[in-house]
């Protein structure tokens, strides 16, 4: 054996393992990454899905009152797919299913109104006694507005509500409502113009499942 050989054998072992290790490393750590991306595509199919089926569930039960949950309005006029619910939200009340409703919404940098003053205006205008509605018009989100939906409600000593917005928002605002000690039923509006073109109802999708993400890891949503 030549003199030295087994020093420079070792320390070629050694860089050897050392590399072995390192790929090894490597190689767990895109394993890891590859299971967390499927577990997160799993998660957000899975959320897509719970989305889309709530949307189609309907509680026929009486309640305390109808929440409508606020959309644009131009210069107290409500927005088309506001429209669409506070027609359902309407046809709702004519239909006995609830004495009382809850208009929600406040009013975004440089408007003259509110969403809640909109639909205050535009149900009297329909036939609604005024002093049947009930008003909510601080809020510029969905948990603001159900939050202070329920203090309205615990000061009236009310419990339940049937709450009207558009399919793809059911599941969200029906999971805030419970989480705000409201007993929400959900009364999803079947003539949102969400309804009829398919592109944007997917659009509507995505920003739900990013919206309950949000929710469920942040405790804050839009």
């Amino acid at each position: 054996m030549r003199v030295g050989a087994g020093p420079a054998q070792n320390t070629r072992n050694a860089t050897a393992a050392e590399l072995t290790a390192e790929a090894r490393f490597l190689q767990d750590l895109r394993r890891i990454g590859v299971l967390g991306g499927l577990a997160v595509v799993l998660i957000l199919g899975y959320m897509t899905i719970r989305v889309w089926d709530e949307g189609w569930k309907v509680d026929s039960r009486p309640a305390d009152a109808i929440v409508i949950m606020g959309a644009a309005q131009y210069d107290g006029r409500p927005s088309p797919l506001f429209m669409a619910r506070l027609d359902h939200a309407l046809a709702l009340f004519e239909a006995g299913r609830a004495p009382r409703l809850i208009v929600t919404g406040g009013k975004a940098a440089g408007d003259r109104t509110t969403e809640a003053a909109a639909a205050r205006e535009y149900l009297v205008r329909h036939g609604v006694d005024d002093a049947v509605i009930l008003a909510e018009d601080q809020s510029r989100t969905t948990e603001t507005s159900i939050w202070a939906v329920a203090g309205l409600m615990r000061e009236l000593r009310l419990s339940s509500a049937l709450i009207v917005s558009d399919r793809p928002h059911m599941l969200r605002v029906l999971r805030m409502a419970g989480d705000a000690g409201i007993d929400g039923r959900g009364s999803p509006t079947p003539s949102s113009p969400l309804e009829r073109d398919m592109l944007v109802r997917i659009d509507a999708l995505a920003h739900e499942v990013g919206g309950l993400a949000a929710y469920f890891v942040l405790g804050a949503g839009n």
